[in-house]
């Protein structure tokens, strides 16, 4: 009884956690989407990497190669460019040898050479990385390729880093929103279903996805509002203290929960299995007593020894007294 109840104590609270993870993950790639968020950072780093942040010079000579964003159109790099989130298609992803050779055409000018031509930079910040990266390559063009391929590869990692930690801001807000708005308690959750174990016999495998089913299914757990709005009490601070916690799992990804929850239904199925059973040992047939040749040729065979057979002490008959 006690390991069935956690059983779906955990199947439930699993299902519910990975359910909100899901919902909070499509929501936040919609969010992404819409407001560009990956070509807004990616523009950021580019501006910072290039020291351009007002975007006038080569970061916007660079955006409008069309090795960089193939989707400008033939922008004239001296025109006034719409604003970043409105008009213009910035790239999410900009491939690093593509960068290195936009770059390089950049800063081409009517110098005669390359190293004239980054000579003639007029960002000092930027014009010492590049001479930096083309006295390590040698004045090799391909070499300086590859240096620079390998620049921009070093700030998309740190970029890597900034952007899942800001999304994990935002998951976390609107984890937090979600749980409040369909009071997704977790400490009302985890007693409810510790009670009455059964109100999570209903899930039996995990989601493959956002339907209406698995909403369904959703709904029949111990969430939503009872009474609003709530009483700011002792127990209003417990529900606060639940929402957090639903908050916080959603941190984890809906991919963790889910196997989580495949575990505890196969669990759930299958039970604790017996000791596996030796059908070779079992049908192995038995051996046979040991035989031993006496110094005449005759064959003696030997049993087992057999313990002695103890008999009890019996006590001496006692002759009866005559008188």
């Amino acid at each position: 009884m006690f390991g069935s109840t956690v059983l779906e104590v955990a199947i439930g609270l699993a299902f519910c956690y990975g359910t909100l993870a899901l919902v909070v993950t499509t929501l936040q790639e919609a969010l992404a989407a819409s407001f560009q968020l990956r070509a807004g950072t990616l523009q950021d780093a580019v501006k910072r990497m290039l020291n351009d942040p007002r975007f006038e010079a080569t970061a916007r000579v660079l955006y409008a190669h069309p090795l960089v964003n193939p989707r400008a159109g033939g922008l004239d790099p001296g025109a006034r460019l719409p604003a970043r989130h409105r008009l213009t298609p910035w790239p999410s992803y900009i491939e690093p040898a593509n960068f290195a050779i936009a770059l390089i055409d950049a800063i081409r000018g009517s110098q005669g050479s390359l190293e004239a031509d980054i000579a003639a930079v007029p960002d000092p910040q930027l014009r010492r990385t590049l001479q930096t990266l083309y006295r390590q390559a040698d004045g090799d063009l391909q070499h300086f390729q590859a240096a620079l391929a390998g620049w921009f590869e070093t700030a998309m990692e740190r970029l890597s880093g900034v952007y899942k930690r800001r999304q994990l801001l935002i998951s976390f807000l609107v984890s937090l929103l979600l749980t409040i708005l369909f009071n997704i308690d977790s400490i009302h959750l985890f007693q409810t279903l510790w009670q009455h174990p059964a109100m999570a016999a209903h899930i039996t495998a995990v989601p493959d996805g956002l339907d209406a089913e698995v909403m369904a299914q959703l709904w029949v757990l111990p969430i939503g509002w009872q009474t609003f709005p709530p009483i700011l009490n002792a127990a209003f601070a417990l529900q606060a203290s639940g929402w957090l916690v639903t908050a916080s799992t959603t941190l984890f990804g809906a991919p963790f929960w889910f196997d989580i929850l495949q575990r505890a239904i196969n669990l759930r199925g299958t039970g604790a299995k017996p000791a596996p059973f030796n059908v070779e040992q079992a049908l192995a047939p038995t051996p046979a007593p040991a035989a031993a040749r006496a110094p005449d040729g005759v064959t003696v065979v030997v049993a087992p020894a057999v313990a002695p057979v103890v008999a009890p002490a019996v006590a001496p008959a006692v002759a009866p007294v005559q008188s």
